[in-house]
């Protein structure tokens, strides 16, 4: 049996009930850590789970920022410089990922707070998150202010990627299990995956079939 719940009933849920229910509505969601620097060398690391797929021709992702109040160091930082890294979390450093949300001071370096290693390569501008075993490099395209909510959604290009050899498919695909990339639902609770199926592109009169 399934409750109901009307739009008068969530409206009225305490605030927090509210937040809670409605993101683990979206179902799971991927989980990362974006990893940027301020223009005087002071790096920032956040955890966000509403990274998404734009395109891959240009090679585009986007993620959505909250109204602020209060200072989104992340944000500034990305419009400053114009580039910052995004980095997937495995089952090693989930913890200190999610220790990323708390709001620190400015001065202060989430990778120093959490003990988390900042690694910059490639003369990429931008940190890198050491521990992480699927990084790439991005660097803002667009910024589209969404005025129902106050919110920023901000766009990027993917200028270099680094994946475990082991876990890139020949067709391209990347085997996010192999890389132990977790996933996330709500605001709080992270997740391993199990792989079902791989099926073939899906054209009329045609029958779907495993991708082994």
């Amino acid at each position: 049996m399934k409750k109901y719940f009307s739009f008068e009933a969530i409206m009225n849920m305490k605030k927090q009930e509210r937040v809670h229910f409605i993101n683990s509505l979206g179902g799971f969601k991927s989980v990362s850590l974006l990893g940027t620097i301020n223009n005087q060398g002071q790096t920032n690391l956040a955890i966000f789970s509403s990274v998404f797929h734009i395109g891959a021709n240009p090679s585009l992702i986007a993620l959505i920022f909250r109204p602020s109040p209060p200072e989104r160091n992340t944000l500034r930082n990305i419009l400053d410089t114009g580039f910052y890294t995004i980095n997937h979390i495995n089952e090693n450093i989930y913890k200190q990922a999610h220790q990323t949300s708390a709001r620190y001071d400015s001065d202060i370096s989430e990778f120093d707070a959490t003990g988390l290693q900042p690694e910059f390569k490639n003369d990429f501008k931008a940190p890198f998150v050491a521990e992480s075993n699927v990084q790439f490099g991005v660097e803002f395209k667009e910024q589209i202010e969404i005025t129902i909510n106050n919110t920023i959604m901000i766009i990027g290009e993917i200028k270099e990627v680094y994946v475990p050899e082991n876990c890139l498919c020949v067709d391209g695909f990347l085997d996010l299990e192999k890389a132990n990339t977790l996933t996330c639902s709500g605001l709080d609770s992270y997740h391993k995956t199990v792989k079902i199926d791989r099926l073939s592109y899906a054209k009329p009169n045609k029958e779907i079939t495993s991708i082994t």
